[in-house]
């Protein structure tokens, strides 16, 4: 199928999206009835096709019995299948658990089956159409504001030159212990695919499809989107073992180790719970997790994810991770995880990059590149390569949103598979050395050089319309602070507690 029947397959559910808003169900909502829905029809295509026939759910909780049913019994026999497949195991229940109805009018919810889903054929060729299909939908759900579903979506453009300068490869293990919708694991797939598809042994292709490609989501309806991404792009299968793990990354030690952790951890800066590492014990102890491997104890959620990724790597394993700028700064545990991330691991790159390209507001943000070394007592990281976006750099989600070319030069700067010793400074991209960086006050790795030319020159000044918008940004990043401080006030055990 082409990229014309792709547009069509979304233009044509994105319609009824319209339609069902006016009933109150929100986009994100929409897309996850849309994930219900799809998997039943895919899974009675597949009881259904003539050579090896694979029956996935039930008979009584059939696509077949919607089909059959009409007025308020087809609203109770849908609600009856989320239900009954909500306590399956594996890539069944990752998508149904806790699943609910959210269209409450019968009408509706049959033309949904009948006239949009029943008429299309979704498993059969074109997985990549369906996929893309798919992950535009999501897209469109990320830009509702009012679901919040913007937090779980990392920018393509970013996403793609990411895993450009990774380079994953067949023989890669790769995860996203934040995974969201599962981007990040689809574009290493989609490129393994597309550099090594024509080379892949069967060994390989199953082992990409069944295991290779893992993430991990706290969040129920987020983590079923996940799961149902990953299936219409051919990994995992209905009735397998899910290859998303629905639950906090951050509870535990990790299983088993990867080579390659391709991330965007949850923005916002406070956890509602606290990490004890080596630094010592938290005093909110029914709260605590236990984490031998970690360098150092905070509630804040980003750096507990550095020290997360940075234990899920094996040897010689390598991360890119988007994370915001506090992580560069903050004193205290973020001093303790800076020095040891210089130290134990090669942290060689940083992306700085623009506001204006999330969908959550406010943020400012950058890409770390590491790669975990064997121990030693000299420290591996020789040289911090930092390349400035931000400076000069202006984007919008609409008007002028980020593209994959934008990043160009970056990509080019880093030379994927190449020597780093090969590097040439430039404009925005310079080389830092070890010394340097444990000089600075905290180990601040907040480094700029670059002037911003709006401060230099009032010609230079941006168009009202965008500095209004930075100023909203800024604000909605204050609140969401002044939200988190609050939150930990709030659940801190007071001083008078004769518990403590």
């Amino acid at each position: 199928m082409s990229n014309v029947d792709s547009r069509r397959l979304v233009q044509k559910l994105w319609n009824y999206c319209d339609v069902l808003r006016d009933d109150g169900v929100s986009t994100i909502d929409y897309v996850e009835q849309l994930t219900y829905l799809l998997f039943l029809k895919m899974a009675d295509e597949r009881a259904r096709r003539p050579l090896k026939p694979e029956q996935i759910v039930p008979d009584e909780l059939s696509w077949q019995t919607l089909l059959d049913t009409e007025g308020d019994a087809l609203e109770v026999q849908y609600r009856h299948i989320l239900t009954g497949l909500g306590k399956e195991g594996g890539t069944l229940g990752t998508i149904f658990r806790k699943a609910q109805n959210k269209i409450q009018d019968p009408a509706k919810l049959k033309r949904l089956i009948v006239d949009l889903i029943d008429k299309e054929a979704w498993s059969g060729t074109g997985v990549d159409v369906k996929g893309d299909a798919y992950e535009e939908l999501l897209a469109k759900g990320a830009e509702d504001a009012k679901s919040g579903a913007g937090q779980y979506f990392t920018p393509r453009a970013l996403t793609a030159a990411m895993v450009d300068c990774m380079l994953p490869t067949p023989d890669d293990t790769i995860t996203d212990p934040a995974c969201g919708t599962g981007g990040f694991l689809l574009a290493a797939f989609e490129y393994i695919q597309r550099h090594h598809g024509s080379a892949l042994t069967p060994d390989q292709r199953r082992r990409l499809a069944h295991g290779a490609i893992t993430g991990t989501e706290l969040v129920d309806g987020t983590a079923r989107l996940a799961a149902m991404n990953m299936l219409l792009h051919g990994i995992g299968t209905p009735n397998g073992p899910s290859l998303i793990t629905v639950g906090d990354a951050l509870g535990k030690e990790p299983a088993r180790r990867v080579s390659l952790v391709l991330a965007n951890p949850p923005f916002g800066r406070s956890s509602s719970i606290r990490v004890v590492g080596e630094g010592g014990r938290s005093n909110r102890e029914e709260r605590e997790i236990e984490r031998a491997d970690f360098w150092a104890t905070t509630a804040n959620k980003q750096l507990n994810f550095v020290q997360h990724i940075a234990s899920l790597l094996e040897i010689d394993g390598r991360a890119a991770v988007v994370l915001p700028d506090n992580v560069l700064f903050e004193g205290g545990a973020g001093e303790t995880i800076r020095r040891r991330l210089l130290k134990q691991y090669d942290l060689h790159t940083m992306l700085r990059l623009p506001t204006g390209i999330f969908y959550a507001g406010g943020v400012k943000a950058n890409v770390l590149f590491f790669e975990r070394k064997r121990a030693r007592e000299e420290p591996w990281t020789q040289k911090l390569w930092v390349y400035d976006f931000r400076t000069n750099q202006h984007f919008t989600l609409k008007q002028n949103a980020l593209r994959r070319e934008h990043l160009q030069d970056f990509v080019d700067c880093y030379l994927p598979g190449k020597d780093r010793a090969e590097r040439v400074e430039t404009e925005r991209f310079r080389a830092f050395s070890y010394d340097e960086l444990i000089a600075r006050d905290k180990v601040n790795l907040d480094i700029t050089w670059l002037k911003d030319a709006s401060l230099e020159d009032a010609d230079s000044l941006l168009p009202p319309e965008v500095i209004a918008q930075e100023i909203v940004d800024d604000l909605q990043a204050a609140l969401a602070d002044f939200a988190a401080i609050a939150e930990a006030l709030i659940t801190r055990p007071s001083a008078a507690d004769p518990g403590q």
